[in-house]
């Protein structure tokens, strides 16, 4: 057999059946995801507890807000690059130990100042997690049924979400609780002993650097849990070395462009809707145990939007299944700014919730999709570190919104930008059961 007819390593990957090994890698980098959501989610519970606690005012609470999302267009940046350089399982364990520590480290606060340091240094390491825990776990899953397997992974975000509205339920309205709530949150240092020591190297990273004989030896790992007999494999060039600049050459400023404002208009909507959701219905007059109960039955919507993403993203195809939940979130926030009393804000919601937390499952599973191996978490952390910088506005936009014209130009915004989402996300490449790129 000519080398020509060999398949490549990452070729034998997308061939196998899914596996026990793959289900631990899927759970291993979903419980990174669900702590990180955990944290992020606080910060709304949090918040909400510190504007009566310490006196906030609305513009000190937004800047509490949003100095995470500062770190985190950093750390997505920065990650991301270095992903692409010294590896996604490396830099997948750092990112749980910078962001579990300073968590851990801001239950000891004593003004806001302090806080928001600690804020920024935890959006490091939350920026940096995602895209690169997406990518490995996307860059091991069978062809097939990748684009479903990225948005289970997806899904634990709701897990680690609904964790933090039920922290915050039961923990933070006590006195001092929510420093017992960010002590939680170191759990990820301690985490990311199990991840560096557990989780495979992406196959793909290793042939990419040159690496063969430790990607040949995690291939063969793979076929022995599926009893499959290893075969030769042709080998991948060595590739060039990733840089920004390269995202904005001829042959990527395209899909550059789209998946970045894919990214600008998700964050913006979904992190100043929630956010601000406790302390938005804590001003309508709800108390804040009642507020943080309805949080919580919004949240739990995320969930059954994830499984429906999920069973369509393979169906429909990446795109007309972003597209659809991206719509079903406009017209939700719409709705969400239009309703007359609280009962029908949780059920519009919960809508919300439902198509918005879908479409975040949809942009995942194609973020991966978008770009070669020696260029993809790169190229996905910076669309994710455009999305944060949104993120950070989000926070900053909401009270001069409210103040403006209240919940209707606020829900009304968040509908503008799931609209600019949708249009993006249709230049995005459709790369449904193809090998991902790797040169």
């Amino acid at each position: 057999m000519t080398s020509q007819l060999l398949p490549t390593r990452p070729e034998r990957l997308d061939r196998l059946p899914w596996t026990g090994l793959h289900t631990r890698l899927l759970g291993g980098s979903g419980v990174g995801w669900a702590l990180d959501a955990m944290d992020v989610g606080l910060i709304s519970f949090i918040m909400a507890a510190l504007i009566s606690e310490w006196g906030l005012t609305s513009g000190e609470a937004s800047i509490l807000a949003s100095i995470g999302f500062v770190g985190m267009a950093v750390g997505a940046s920065l990650g991301g690059l270095l992903a692409d350089r010294i590896g996604r399982r490396n830099v997948f364990a750092a990112t749980l130990v910078v962001y579990g520590i300073a968590t851990g480290a801001s239950a000891l606060a004593g003004s806001l100042i302090v806080l928001v340091v600690f804020r920024f240094i935890v959006g490091l390491g939350l920026g940096a997690e995602l895209p690169v825990a997406s990518t490995l776990v996307s860059e091991y899953a069978p062809a097939r049924i990748r684009g479903r397997v990225v948005v289970i992974l997806e899904a634990f975000w709701a897990v680690g979400w609904l964790a933090a509205a039920l922290i915050g339920y039961f923990v933070v309205p006590s006195e001092g609780g929510w420093r017992w709530a960010l002590a939680l949150g170191a759990i990820p240092a301690i985490y990311a002993i199990v991840v560096r020591r557990t989780l495979p190297e992406s196959v793909r990273f290793l042939e990419s650097r040159g690496r063969t004989g430790e990607a040949e030896a995690a291939v063969r790992r793979f076929e022995e849990a599926a009893g499959v007999e290893p075969v030769a494999s042709r080998p991948l060039d060595v590739a060039p070395k990733p840089h920004w600049k390269v995202l904005w050459n001829p042959t990527h400023r395209k899909h550059t462009i789209a998946l970045s404002l894919t990214w600008i208009g998700v964050n913006f909507a979904y992190y100043g809707a929630f956010t601000w959701l406790p302390s938005l219905l804590v001003a309508e007059g709800n108390g804040l145990v009642r507020s943080f109960g309805y949080t919580l039955i919004i949240t739990l919507a995320q969930l059954p939007g994830y499984a429906c993403a999920a069973v369509l993203i393979e169906k429909w195809g990446r795109r007309l299944t972003l597209a659809s939940f991206l719509a079903g979130s406009a017209i939700s926030a719409i709705a969400m700014g239009l309703v007359p009393n609280t009962v029908l804000i949780v059920v519009a919601g919960c809508l919300l919730s439902f198509f918005n937390l879908g479409a975040w499952g949809a942009l995942y599973a194609v973020t991966p999709e978008v770009f070669p191996t020696w260029l993809r978490t790169t190229g996905a952390g910076t669309a994710t570190a455009f999305g944060r910088f949104a993120a950070m506005s989000a926070p900053l936009a909401v009270p001069l919104l409210n103040s403006a014209g209240g919940w209707p130009l606020i829900f009304g915004a968040f509908a503008g930008a799931f609209v600019v989402a949708l249009v993006a996300a249709l230049f995005l490449p459709e790369r449904a059961g193809e090998v991902l790129i790797e040169q």
